[in-house]
């Protein structure tokens, strides 16, 4: 029998390629405090502890590709990349960020085109600053949204 979201609690996506050890260890905590499953995804070049993990091949878009396929609405996917993001949000899936940022139909296509303008500066000899070190205070705020959304995924299965 397939799973649905009617007949299973909330189900955690997280595109552990690049994924922190500490955003992993905050989405087992919550899976398990809210009955929910995690699932894992990374190429066969990381070392990922977790009950459900899925290995891939060597091509880096094999565990984008399979987080792909395997989402479904009302899943929750973990990620920083902006392309898998937005190939998921048509899906009815919730997308958040490592720092707690939630992907949006709303702000994706803004969000590529950023990327999109850093990339081509890059290219053309121009520098951009790389992302901030990882902070206890990136954690919290983390934790506060994958929270608020699985509360939210539980309210709409329970009614």
């Amino acid at each position: 029998m397939k799973e649905t979201a009617e007949n299973r609690g909330p189900r955690i996506i997280v595109d552990a390629d690049a994924c922190p050890r500490t955003v992993l260890d905050i989405c087992k905590r919550l899976a398990r405090e809210k009955n929910g499953s995690l699932i894992t995804v990374a190429n066969h070049n990381h070392s990922i502890k977790s009950d459900c993990h899925i290995t891939v091949g060597r091509d880096p878009q094999q565990a984008d590709m399979r987080i792909v396929n395997m989402a479904d609405d009302g899943d929750i996917v973990i990620t920083q990349d902006l392309g898998l993001a937005a190939m998921v949000l048509p899906k009815g899936v919730c997308c958040l960020n490592p720092s707690g940022r939630r992907y949006r139909k709303d702000n994706i296509d803004m969000l590529l085109e950023i990327r999109e303008a850093k990339a081509k500066f890059r290219r053309s000899g121009g520098r951009t600053g790389g992302p901030s070190k990882r902070t206890g205070d990136d954690d919290l705020q983390f934790e506060k949204a994958l929270r608020c959304v699985l509360e939210d995924a539980v309210r709409s299965t329970n009614r």
